[in-house]
């Protein structure tokens, strides 16, 4: 490191959270050293844009001479000690990660799906280099749920974790609970308000709570986590019947990452739309806000609570770890990032998964269909507890409807194999939709 006790950042990316990690070291970069032992200073020499005429306006004016269309040039600068990647994607962003890991500059990211999918290898070249990634901003935006997990509860078994993690499909949900909106329409208004992309796949199919589970899981339990193993099931099949059925049992439907571990050190690990019950702290979480409870068998329950996204908070978690970063670059002893503990571990296999479900099934209005399904889950020792089917009053007489069946628990697997045997039928219409009933402490 540098004599002195300025620090120079290299900014690979400077869209809306690029712009917002150098307009809160502008603001409040004094703040920041009078608040760390020596009086670190950040400033930034280099800024990586796709198109030097498009830089965003900026509450200081950014100079034209740090910026570059080159992430080798960045890396390679001299006056650039810690390296934040901010572009996204998973593949220029693992080759700027990768190039600053063997350089032995420290980065801070906020890729979720980076180090979700391609982590094993980047973490493993951190150890090798022995320089950190930080990545707080990968999970929960402003919550600062990634240090917590690190260092407040590392005396901690974590039991589980349940948890709100994406904003979007949390903001979707709550407009259709709320103002009755059907999902295309409560989509929209989230896309107008800037709280969904105009490509909104990896929030409303679940992979975006999904690559942050992957990352508090591997946090917890130490071993590397194929994607391809985690079961991940979206909202855009939320039907506003749902909704209103969930609120007359009590519920309300919320798109829930599980993670838990079971007595034989095997790890749950899933992402779906759940019932869960009104009276859950969870339920109570709206908008764009994010929410994830522990339990550690020392600490006990614990609750974490903000905005998941957006500029300000997701810049907040960028600066907090360059902070860190900075600290580990003067005191070799200090925090070293996250890395792996275990070389191995087992996920549960989804179909080994049990609790109660919500089922809906499209299916042909006539005699008997009601006795067709409910002898197929009797086949397969499935209880019911409940069955419903709702009659639109503007068309009382539809040929097609939808019916309810509320399940009572079983594993995953038996489900589904009688779910295809009763999509076989030929008073079943579609593949039928399967939520989930939990139970959280």
């Amino acid at each position: 490191m540098n004599s002195c006790s300025s620090l120079g950042i290299g900014l690979a990316g400077f869209g809306t959270v690029g712009s917002g990690v150098w307009n809160i070291l502008h603001r409040n970069g004094g703040l920041i050293t009078d608040r760390t032992v020596g009086g670190v200073s950040l400033h930034i020499p280099k800024i990586l844009v796709r198109d030097r005429s498009k830089v965003r306006a900026t509450i200081s004016e950014v100079p034209a001479d740090i910026l570059t269309t080159d992430w080798q040039e960045l890396v390679a600068d001299p006056a650039v000690e810690i390296v934040v990647e901010l572009i996204g994607g998973t593949t220029d962003a693992f080759e700027i990660v990768a190039a600053a890991l063997r350089a032995k500059k420290p980065v801070v990211t906020g890729n979720k799906a980076l180090l979700a999918e391609r982590g094993v290898e980047l973490f493993a070249l951190s150890r090798e280099m022995d320089t950190p990634i930080h990545f707080e901003a990968a999970v929960a935006g402003g919550i600062p749920i990634i240090r917590t997990v690190q260092d407040s509860f590392i005396g901690n078994r974590i039991h589980s974790f349940s948890g709100i993690i994406n904003g979007t499909s949390n903001y979707i949900l709550g407009r259709m609970t709320d103002a009755g909106l059907d999902f295309a329409a409560a989509l929209a208004e989230a896309q107008d308000l800037g709280y969904a992309e105009a490509d909104p796949a990896l929030d409303v199919n679940g992979w975006d709570a999904a690559h942050k589970a992957i990352l508090l899981a591997t946090l917890a339990y130490g071993f590397p986590i194929n994607p391809a193993d985690v079961h991940v099931s979206g909202i855009e099949q939320v039907k506003p019947t749902d909704i209103s059925f969930a609120k007359e049992l009590g519920y309300v439907v919320k798109l829930l990452a599980v993670i838990r571990e079971k007595a034989d050190g095997q790890v749950e690990l899933r992402v779906q739309p759940s019932f869960i019950a009104k009276t859950n702290i969870l339920a109570s979480v709206h908008g764009v806000f994010n929410a994830v409870a522990v339990h550690g068998d020392a600490a006990g329950e614990s609750l974490f609570y903000g905005r998941g996204a957006g500029q300000d908070p997701t810049a907040s978690s960028v600066v907090a770890d360059l902070v860190e970063a900075a600290r580990s670059l003067q005191h070799a002893a200090g925090h070293r990032g996250f890395l792996p503990y275990k070389e191995s571990g087992k996920l549960v296999p989804v179909s080994e998964t049990s609790t109660a479900y919500y089922v809906r099934f499209d299916v042909t209005d006539r005699p008997g269909v009601v006795a067709e399904i409910a002898k197929v889950l009797a086949d397969h020792r499935i209880g019911i507890s409940g069955i419903h089917s709702p009659v639109d009053p503007a068309n009382p007489d539809a040929e097609f409807v939808d019916m309810v069946f509320l399940l009572h628990t079983c594993p995953f697997g038996q489900l589904q194999t009688a779910l295809s045997e009763i999509g076989g039928l030929d008073c079943v219409n579609s593949v039928p939709v399967v939520f989930r009933i939990e139970s959280l402490g």
